[in-house]
């Protein structure tokens, strides 16, 4: 076999293989590149210190690694498990997200108490706004529109909204216990909020102009982080402390199901199929996979310490 087909033969075979799944290892700085086929960790990524969260940039040429405390970004190449560039100069990166007309990228500066906006012209990151935002600023959410950015301020017990076209705050309204992860539904009318310090879901009315809290959603001890299934109706959020994940009805605003996650369930990622969720038991370091309709842990693969981020470009829709 001459050297040109041999070249189209090893691309044809990465064109067809799955991804590789990414498991943040937060207190060892690097990434866990996991094989999906024989659920065995490839190699680990060299990244700053202490990443937290990871997100794909809109072209999906590059899945972006948050390292809050080395104040920088990691590029990887979400295929090949590459290293494409590393981003310095950006302070306290905890957590990240596009806005999804893909003109902002914010950051919430979880260590240094701050939100920044950043113009993103699909490769370079001008900083927009810094904007202050009280104690612990930890998770984001921005609408379909691309109007409007929430976050939740963890030790400050507080819900703020922003506006991304002036850089302003919108809102401020005081929630429960050490708040963390944030999803608004499709139809951007409601707003879940994952109580850590208590036993729940808060759920936001957001069609006015101030957030409405509507209901106190029982999941579990440590309600924390959310991940959709992919069918536009269920959401599942992770209970870190009951050991357990929820699987939420959106349109009744009722748990419909309970699955087991050991040793501190994180953050999570559904399969393109629909049929596993991939989650950071982050006591154990380890990513624990559990089949979905079974509602039963299938596998474990060890990982590093402190696993917290995890994604992979095979995910099932993010609503």
């Amino acid at each position: 076999m001459g050297f040109l087909a041999l070249c189209f033969q090893f691309h044809a075979m990465a064109a067809t293989s799955p991804a590789p799944v990414f498991v943040l290892n937060s207190l060892d700085g690097n990434v866990s590149v996991i094989d999906p086929q024989t659920w065995t960790e490839k190699k680990r990524i060299p990244t700053g210190k202490e990443p937290h969260h990871l997100y794909l940039t809109p072209d999906e040429k590059s899945v972006i690694v948050a390292n809050a405390l080395g104040d920088s970004l990691t590029f990887i190449d979400p295929r090949t498990a590459q290293i494409q560039r590393v981003v310095t100069g950006i302070l306290d990166p905890y957590h990240l997200r596009f806005s999804p007309d893909m003109k902002w990228f914010v950051t919430a500066a979880n260590r240094l108490n701050h939100v920044d906006i950043y113009r993103w012209d699909g490769h370079q990151l001008t900083l927009a706004k810094r904007l202050k935002t009280g104690k612990t600023p930890s998770h984001l959410w921005i609408d379909s529109k691309s109007t409007t950015a929430w976050v939740s301020i963890q030790d400050g017990n507080e819900l703020i909204s922003i506006d991304l076209a002036t850089q302003t705050l919108k809102s401020r309204i005081g929630t429960g216990t050490m708040p963390a992860d944030v999803f608004g539904t499709p139809d951007d009318k409601t707003l879940l909020v994952g109580i850590t310090g208590g036993t729940g879901v808060e759920v936001y009315d957001i069609t006015g102009a101030q957030p409405r809290l509507i209901k106190m959603l029982p999941t579990g001890k440590g309600a924390h982080a959310f991940r959709a299934l992919g069918d536009k109706r269920h959401v599942f959020v992770s209970n870190r402390v009951a050991n357990t994940i929820s699987q939420i009805d959106y349109a009744t605003l009722q748990v419909v199901a309970e699955l087991p996650a050991p040793s501190g369930p994180d953050c999570m990622e559904v399969t393109a199929d629909g049929r596993f969720i991939l989650v950071a038991s982050r006591w154990a370091k380890k990513l624990t996979v559990i089949d979905i309709a079974a509602r039963k842990v299938v596998r474990q693969v060890p990982v590093g310490k402190s696993p917290h981020g995890v994604w992979t470009l095979d995910h099932a829709p993010r609503n």
